[in-house]
């Protein structure tokens, strides 16, 4: 099969938005370049290896998503463009040019996003390996062997990088986790690795969990991490001592009365997925159902956010 990629030259803080906008009208798959995460990784040795150079241009990120090639594919780069302008007229214009659309076969759609995804170190302990890398590990080290394909997660963005290391601040052996959108099941790995000791991992997409799936079982993990289909927490029973949820603002907002009702006593609500603009509605949502926001780190126009019961 071939695929349409489209991709959407915009700035950082339009990024999520226009991402969500082509999840929404059906992307297969999306990449984000972003050159301050590129430049980031680069100064702070996170990758082991990588042909990347700098990044001179750091306002403009680039967002591609890639479509099946069939007859209705021109009416949908129509929607596209149409829900884009229709943003720009509430909020001011973000796009830099038009739209731009290929046709690529999906070999290349698979290897195409691999050249910006290396053996990553994050944290003190946790280390991200490809599939298709090898890396020998180091004393204490935990390594999450990796292949996204079409979910989320390859835990080089700026919001998956954070809630790893905070997860190893936060996860104690045993504990109970629910991770909320996992994606291709970084989190909930990290989590297991970390030592939690029951984990339940959903995600409404079925890709991302057949992806999950496959990424748990190759780190083993089988035993430990429930992954499932399911729509935020109504894919979960039960409370646990830490739920995840690295998505988009608008979602944990949405996401947030469930989460407090679903905390066991002294439990801890991880949150991600949120620029920093949006990061004081998601207190005050928090706030109004007793979570109060216990510790935040900011990185790259992004934040992670933990909150305990008030």
């Amino acid at each position: 099969m071939n695929y349409i990629e489209i991709s959407v030259r915009t700035n950082h803080t339009a990024a999520e938005a226009v991402s969500q906008i082509l999840v929404d009208l059906g992307a297969k798959g999306t990449v984000v370049d972003d050159p301050l995460l590129i430049n980031y990784l680069r100064a702070n040795g996170g990758w082991q290896l990588t042909d990347i150079p700098e990044q001179h241009d750091t306002e403009t990120v680039t967002v591609t998503a890639y479509y099946p090639e069939n007859a209705l594919w021109q009416e949908q780069l129509q929607k596209i463009n149409a829900e884009l302008l229709a943003i720009e007229k509430r909020i001011g214009k973000f796009r830099y040019g038009d739209l731009l659309f290929r046709t690529v076969s999906e070999e290349d759609w698979a290897n195409e996003w691999k050249r910006y995804f290396h053996v990553t170190h994050v944290g003190e302990r946790l280390v991200i390996r490809p599939s298709w890398e090898n890396y020998t590990p180091a004393a204490g080290e935990k390594v999450i062997t990796i292949d996204p394909g079409m979910a989320f997660g390859t835990g080089t963005h700026h919001t998956t990088n954070m809630c790893m290391a905070r997860l190893e601040k936060i996860v104690k052996p045993g504990m109970k986790v629910f991770d909320v959108g996992t994606g291709s099941g970084i989190l909930a790995i990290a989590a297991a690795l970390l030592g939690a000791g029951n984990i339940k991992a959903v995600d409404i997409d079925a890709v991302a969990v057949r992806v999950a799936g496959e990424n748990i079982a190759n780190n083993g993990l089988d035993c430990k991490i429930d992954v499932r289909v399911g729509d935020l927490l109504h894919g979960t029973e039960g409370k646990a001592d830490l739920i995840i949820a690295n998505i988009i603002a608008d979602i944990v907002i949405q996401l947030i009365p469930d989460v407090a009702v679903k905390l066991n006593p002294g439990g801890t609500f991880l949150a991600s997925g949120i620029i920093e603009e949006r990061a004081g509605d998601v207190e005050r949502a928090a706030m109004e159902k007793g979570l109060k926001l216990s510790h935040m780190e900011h990185r790259g126009g992004w934040v992670v956010m933990e909150f305990g019961m008030a």
